[in-house]
């Protein structure tokens, strides 16, 4: 026998010895778990532990290999029995310990078709797999905690954002569909579910969490959901309690400094050259409102907070809205660049800025047909900004009256101040 006829011999056997030592990688990997989760049991109370687990990916590993060199049907016939083996030591178990639980029979069944793909199909994946398995498995707790936590409406808009993601998604066109060659239903809907999931999942964070500790994370809440909601809800307790009208003002500021932060988010997931431009403009305006922001928080924190009651921020009329309403945003900003250049572009973001923030900043990051130079990109979200963050003072004033409203005009005046004069000094 020549060398590279060894060779070969050696990278044959190799291969399934390499395959099989994944799969019982695999069940000693949910097997650890399992074992973990039952320590306090004793020895022969378990239906499956470590051992157990082991066995059965390595075991979904040798029939994988044994129906390679016989028939594939072995495979669903040992994986049946399997099933049913497993099924009825956890049945016995139950019935002993009046526990009802099928995790205990899916893991088992998890570790054996994974040791199989592990020999058949791509190892990585199955590893990948086994490891989600583990770590769903090893937050029980959490997971159950988070459960309880929950209301039907949150729920709901986690299904609603779960049907858009996975359901609508593949079979929206992945395509251009206007005249102008820039409207693709597929991206906008992309945009859409991005923004939704952003101001959500802030919005669950602090259900989860419980009650809002302290104003200061109140207001930081409202910046991730709705900076602009958020404004009219503190103003209308600082104009029915008057002695707390320094705590609410600062904390219109501390979610205006949020929205700074989102805007650059969304720059940064887009158009990472456009965010080396727009950060340190939005940085200071962040840390202008944030800073004062805590200051007046932390200086009038005296009393009794009102509670302040937070609405679902998703649900699907809204989200399709907003993602007409992105669509109409980058048709114009394209149709603005095409034939009236800079001054349409500019003229758009402070119409759109009245509104909202996220659209306009969302276009400008994306849109690239025709392209757009990233000095009219900056300049257009930050005229986009300071429009929103001018309407909010004039909400401030107009729901808190004049006591907040002259406090939200001095936070306010010194964001966009501090941020025009990075953005002009950057332009020159």
């Amino acid at each position: 026998m020549d060398l590279k006829t060894f060779r070969k011999e050696i990278m044959v056997l190799d291969f399934p010895l390499s395959r099989l030592a994944i799969a019982l990688a695999i069940g000693l990997l949910i097997g650890l778990e399992r074992g973990w989760s039952a320590r306090t049991e004793k020895e022969g109370e378990r239906a499956a532990g470590l051992r157990t687990h082991a066995i059965s990916g390595l075991l979904g590993g040798i029939t994988a290999l044994v129906g390679q060199l016989t028939t594939p049907l072995l495979l669903g016939f040992v994986f049946l029995g399997f099933a049913g083996v497993t099924a009825l030591f956890h049945w016995l178990e139950s019935q002993d310990e009046h526990n009802f639980s099928a995790t205990g029979v899916v893991a088992g069944m998890m570790a054996f078709m994974l040791g199989a793909y592990a020999v058949l199909g791509t190892p990585e994946i199955a590893i990948a797999a086994a490891t989600a398995t583990a770590v769903l498995l090893a937050l029980k707790a959490t997971l159950h905690g988070w459960i309880q936590k929950l209301e039907w409406i949150e729920v709901r808009a986690v299904l609603i954002l779960i049907t858009m993601t996975f359901l609508f998604l593949p079979f929206i066109p992945n395509r251009t569909i206007d005249p102008w060659d820039t409207l693709n239903p597929a991206r906008i809907w992309e945009l859409a579910i991005f923004v939704c999931a952003i101001s959500f999942s802030g919005y669950i964070a602090i259900r989860l969490f419980g009650e809002r500790k302290g104003v200061l994370l109140a207001a930081l809440a409202g910046g991730v959901v709705s900076s602009t909601a958020a404004t009219l809800n503190f103003a209308k307790i600082a104009r029915d309690n008057p002695t707390q009208t320094t705590i609410m003002a600062g904390s219109i500021a501390l979610a205006g400094a949020v929205m700074s932060i989102r805007i650059l988010l969304i720059v940064a997931a887009l158009n990472l050259p456009l965010f080396v431009i727009v950060w340190p403009v939005f940085g200071i305006a962040a840390l202008v409102q944030g800073g004062s922001g805590a200051i007046m928080i932390f200086a009038g924190a005296r009393g009794d907070h009102q509670k302040i009651e937070w609405k679902n921020p998703f649900d699907l009329p809204s989200a399709l809205q907003f993602s007409l309403f992105i669509a109409l945003i980058i048709l114009l900003s394209s149709l603005a660049a095409r034939h009236f250049g800079s001054y349409g572009l500019l003229g758009l973001a402070a119409l759109s800025g009245l509104a909202d923030v996220d659209a306009i900043t969302l276009a400008f990051a994306r849109l690239q047909d025709p392209p757009i130079q990233m000095a009219i990109a900056s300049n257009g979200i930050f005229i986009a900004a300071a429009m929103n963050t001018l309407v909010k003072t004039a909400i401030a004033g107009w729901a808190g009256g004049a006591d907040i409203g002259w406090r939200t005009i001095i936070t306010s005046a010194g964001a966009i101040a501090s941020g025009g004069v990075i953005l002009l000094v950057m332009n020159v």
